[in-house]
């Protein structure tokens, strides 16, 4: 947790993650959804491409110089289900007056989707029933 924490830990990196699932992609597209200085969104998009969560990617628009894109990367989209768990939480335990601000779907059919803790085999297990076991690698930090 420590080490993920290292990346993710802090709220404007939520934050931008947030916006990079709703498809935002370059600095000044973060900059206005966010209302955040330039010095702290260069910051932590930085962090988030040493990271490994997001690609930064050339780009140029005919006549301007050369920009970048900020580009989930595999393990990026990997932390869909981290802060799809976050707000599936602040809903229940923090729930806005007028409702939840986003609801995540199946793409495919359109189902609504909640994030769960699953088996090897599938079948869907309560939080209270998780037990978390450490291993021999675990070492204080």
């Amino acid at each position: 947790m420590a080490r993920s924490l290292g990346v993710l830990g802090d709220r404007w990196t939520l934050l931008i993650l947030r916006e990079s699932f709703y498809g935002r992609s370059r600095f000044a597209e973060f900059r206005a959804a966010l209302d955040i200085s330039s010095d702290v969104l260069s910051r932590r998009l930085s962090l988030l491409v040493d990271g490994g969560v997001l690609a930064k990617v050339p780009y140029r628009v005919p006549g301007q110089r050369v920009r970048f894109a900020y580009l989930l990367t595999h393990a990026g989209h990997e932390l869909h289900h981290v802060l799809g768990a976050l707000q599936q939480w602040g809903d229940h335990y923090l729930p806005r007056p007028g409702g939840p601000t986003t609801q995540r779907r199946s793409g495919r059919t359109g189902r609504p989707l909640r994030v769960a803790f699953l088996d090897d085999l599938g079948r869907e297990v309560e939080p209270e029933n998780v037990v978390a076991h450490r291993t021999v690698h675990w070492v204080l930090p």
